[in-house]
């Protein structure tokens, strides 16, 4: 079984979706044994304590240093045995330590089609601000692994929304996630937990 941890900032609807797939079978083979926030008020940890998820706080300022919050994180899951971390709009830039610890176990779900609309700043309503600003006419999410940089490591999946007209960075967002992210995110883990993906020169591919 894959053992998964699930790292969040906010409402954590995508964990919601993670956590309904694992129940229903369309992610085969996982089990989500730790749900982490940088905030302690997020209603995230709600949804980690309803769905019988253990759940911790652990903040980045706490530590007097990047190193030392990533070690934190790294003791963390090294303890709970886990084998993939899911980044469920988690707003933290990941320390180097981590990143290097976990390297191809972390992956990310992103807002929009990388390479569009991606980088430092990049992040919630702001990218939808920034597909409408550019008059984008397609947008959508990805799934993607988590290198040193910034939305740059191998895609996994990608599905495309349709920008309407009269769209609002409120409603662009609530689209993105229903069609798009809470759907390409477990079916990522869903391909993670059953060996159906390798890396490749930086590409990832299916088996």
């Amino acid at each position: 079984m894959l053992r998964v941890a699930v790292c969040v900032s906010g409402g954590g609807t995508n964990l919601q979706a993670i956590i309904d797939r694992v129940k229903d079978g369309t992610i085969k083979n996982t089990g989500i044994v730790l749900v982490i926030s940088n905030k302690k008020d997020a209603y995230a940890l709600k949804r980690a304590e309803d769905a019988g998820i253990e759940s911790m706080v652990i903040m980045p300022k706490a530590y007097s240093s990047s190193e030392e919050f990533g070690q934190a994180m790294i003791d963390t899951l090294d303890a709970h045995s886990v084998d993939l971390v899911v980044l469920g709009g988690y707003l933290v830039i990941l320390p180097e330590n981590l990143v290097r610890a976990y390297e191809g176990r972390i992956i990310n779900i992103h807002p929009s089609l990388i390479p569009s609309h991606c980088g430092d700043g990049y992040y919630g309503l702001k990218v939808h601000e920034s597909v409408l600003k550019r008059g984008n006419k397609v947008t959508g999410a990805t799934v993607h692994f988590v290198d040193e940089g910034t939305d740059s490591g191998p895609i996994i999946l990608q599905k495309a929304v349709e920008v309407l007209d009269d769209d609002t960075p409120e409603t662009l967002q609530k689209r993105v996630m229903e069609q798009a992210e809470w759907k390409i995110l477990p079916e990522a883990i869903d391909l993670i937990a059953n060996d159906r993906i390798e890396i490749a020169d930086g590409i990832v591919k299916r088996r």
